[in-house]
C-alpha cells in the first residue's frame, strides 16, 4: 500500500483530510493530512508568525514528512489548489521517495512561478502587490466568500461553518516567493483529479491538447492520468468516500490517458461547412481583409478566434478553414470579412489579445474602403471572453457582437484570466445587439456560461437574437457538416449583416 502525504489550499491545514485519512486508513493504506507552518486550525492562536512563513518553509515541511515515513514506503504526494507548490517542491528534493504526485483541482506551476499567479481573487494580488510580498497575513474567507475561492457545490452548511470556525489566514509570503524546481515535474507519474463543478474537467484537458500552448501537451505523457469528481473545488468536505478511492486508482496508475491529436480541428478538416466562392485577400499585418466584389465602401465583420493557442501552430487561426471559410464568406454576402491572429497564447494573455482586437478594429475602419460607421464583432469559442469590454461600453459605429458557441465567464479554474473579461458581468441595456449561436451539445462548462449570459441579458434589456443548432458539438465547423449547422451559420450571418445595414 501506498503512504498518502495530503496537503490543502489555503488557509486550511491537516484537519481538512479527516474524513480521508480515515477511509483511506480502512483500506490499509496509510494517510497524512498535513498541517503546514502557520496554519494550524483556527480554534488555537498560531504557533508561528505570519512574518517567518513563506513557500520554502512550507516546501521544508513537506519534506520532513517524507523523511519520517519508512525508507521502503511508496510515497503518493497529493497538493489541493495552493498545496501542489510545497508539493512539488518537496518532490523536487525527494525525487527517489515520491513514487506519483496528485494535482487536486490544481494549477500546473513550475520553476520560478509564485502561487500569487493562481489566486483567483484579485482584490488579494492588488494587496500582495501593494505590499511587495513583505510579511503579514491574507484573511481567511467566510461566509459567501468561499465561492471566491473555488466552487462550493456539493458543501453542507455544516460543512461551511466548519471552514468558518477552522480556517485562518494565509502567510502573505507563501504566496509571493516563487517556487524553486531543478527538474520537471512531469519528470515522475502525476495524477490530474479534476473537479467538474469548479470548471475543469477532462474535456476542457482535451480541447488545450488540441489547440492550447505546446506546454500543455505533457498533459498527454505516458505517465498522466486523469479522474474527474462531480463536485466542488472541496471535495475532501463534500465527497471524501469518492476522493480516497480515486486516490487509491491513482496510486495503482490508474485514471484516463489522453493523447496529444494528429493536428489541431482546423488543420484535419479541409474545407469550411459552405462551399464558399473565393473572395479577393489582402494581408495587413496580423490581419486579412476578404473584399466583396461591389462598389464599397462596405460594412466589415471582425472575426475574433478563440484559444489559448500556441503561437506555434500552423495553420494560424486567420489561414484554418474556419476562418478562411467565415471570411470569404461574409465577402460574398457584401461586407468586408476581417480575421486576426491575435496573441492569446495563454490564459493571462488576454489583455494582449484585447490590444490586438482593439487594434484590428481601427485598421480595418481606417481603410477607406470600409464603412467605418458599419463595423461588427464576431467572437468565437474562448474568445468570447474578449467581448466584455465591447458590450460593457460600445463606441456608436459597433452594430452587433456575434457570439458562436462562446465562453463567456472564465470557469473558477482558470484563475489567470482577469476579472474585467466577463461578459456575463458586462452585458447592459446599453449593449449593442448580440447575436448569440448556441451548440446544443457543447462542453458543459461553456453552456453554463452561456445560460448565465443570457439570464443576465434578460435582466438588462440586452437585445440578443439567438441561433440555437440542436445537434451541433462546440466548433461544429470542423466537425459537424450538416443541414442544421449550414442553415445556422447562414441565418447568424444574415442577423448580423441585417444589423449593419439599419
Amino acid at each position: 500500500m501506498a503512504v498518502f502525504v495530503l496537503v490543502s489550499g489555503p488557509f486550511t491545514g491537516g484537519w481538512l483530510w479527516r474524513e480521508v485519512v480515515t477511509r483511506l486508513r480502512e483500506t490499509g493504506a496509510e494517510a497524512y493530512g498535513v498541517t503546514l507552518s502557520g496554519m494550524a486550525d483556527g480554534v488555537e492562536p498560531p504557533a508561528v508568525a505570519a512574518a517567518d512563513v513563506d513557500l520554502e518553509r512550507h516546501v521544508e515541511d513537506v519534506v520532513r514528512v517524507i523523511d519520517g515515513i519508512g525508507a521502503d514506503e511508496e510515497v503518493v504526494l497529493v497538493g489541493h489548489d495552493y498545496g501542489i507548490h510545497p508539493v512539488l517542491g518537496a518532490a523536487d528534493r525527494r525525487p527517489e521517495r515520491c513514487a506519483r504526485v496528485v494535482y487536486l483541482d490544481a494549477g500546473m506551476p513550475g520553476d520560478g512561478d509564485t502561487p500569487l499567479a493562481l489566486v483567483p481573487d484579485a482584490s488579494v494580488a492588488e494587496r500582495a502587490g501593494g505590499a511587495g510580498g513583505a510579511g503579514g497575513s491574507v484573511p481567511a474567507p467566510s461566509g459567501g466568500e468561499w465561492a471566491r475561492w473555488g466552487s462550493t457545490a456539493g458543501l453542507s452548511a455544516a460543512d461551511l461553518a466548519r471552514l468558518d470556525r477552522m480556517a485562518v489566514p494565509q502567510p502573505l509570503r507563501t504566496l509571493t516567493q516563487p517556487l524553486r524546481l531543478r527538474s520537471n515535474p512531469f519528470d515522475r507519474p502525476v495524477t490530474g483529479v479534476l473537479c467538474t463543478a469548479n470548471g475543469s474537467g477532462i474535456a476542457m484537458v482535451e480541447m488545450l491538447l488540441a489547440s492550447g500552448p505546446p506546454e500543455f501537451r505533457v498533459l498527454a505523457g505516458p505517465g498522466v492520468g486523469f479522474f474527474e469528481l462531480d463536485t466542488g473545488h472541496w471535495p475532501m468536505l463534500s465527497a471524501p468516500g469518492p476522493l480516497a478511492e480515486v486516490l487509491l486508482r491513482a496510486a495503482a496508475d490508474g485514471g484516463r490517458r489522453l493523447t496529444v491529436p494528429d493536428g489541431p480541428p482546423s488543420a484535419r478538416t479541409e474545407t469550411f461547412l459552405l462551399d464558399v466562392a473565393e473572395r479577393p485577400r489582402e494581408r495587413r499585418g496580423t490581419v486579412d481583409l476578404h473584399l466583396p466584389e461591389a462598389e464599397g465602401p462596405w460594412p466589415a465583420v471582425l472575426f475574433v478566434h478563440g484559444g489559448p493557442v500556441s503561437p506555434d501552430r500552423r495553420p494560424t487561426p486567420r489561414d484554418s478553414p474556419t476562418f478562411l471559410g467565415y471570411g470569404a464568406y461574409l465577402a460574398g454576402l457584401g461586407a468586408v470579412g476581417a480575421t486576426l491572429d491575435h496573441r492569446l497564447y495563454g490564459l493571462d494573455a488576454y489583455p494582449n489579445a484585447a490590444e490586438d482586437v482593439a487594434a484590428a478594429v481601427e485598421l480595418v475602419r481606417a481603410d477607406p474602403r470600409v464603412d467605418g460607421e458599419r463595423i461588427a464583432l464576431w467572437f468565437l469559442s474562448a474568445g468570447g471572453l474578449l467581448a466584455a469590454d465591447w458590450l460593457a461600453a460600445p463606441p456608436p459605429w459597433l452594430r452587433c457582437v456575434a457570439l458562436t458557441y462562446p465562453l463567456l465567464a472564465a470557469p473558477p479554474d482558470w484563475r489567470a484570466v482577469p476579472e474585467r473579461f466577463r461578459p456575463v458581468d458586462a452585458v447592459g441595456a446599453s449593449s449593442p445587439p448580440v447575436v448569440l449561436t448556441r451548440a446544443g451539445l457543447e462542453h458543459p462548462v461553456f453552456q453554463a456560461t452561456v445560460d448565465a449570459f443570457l439570464v443576465a441579458a434578460g435582466r438588462a434589456g440586452a437585445e440578443v437574437d439567438l441561433v440555437d443548432v440542436p445537434h451541433a458539438h462546440h466548433g461544429f465547423e470542423t466537425s459537424d457538416h450538416t443541414d442544421e449547422t449550414r442553415a445556422a451559420v447562414a441565418r447568424a450571418a444574415r442577423a448580423v449583416l441585417a444589423r449593419l445595414r439599419v
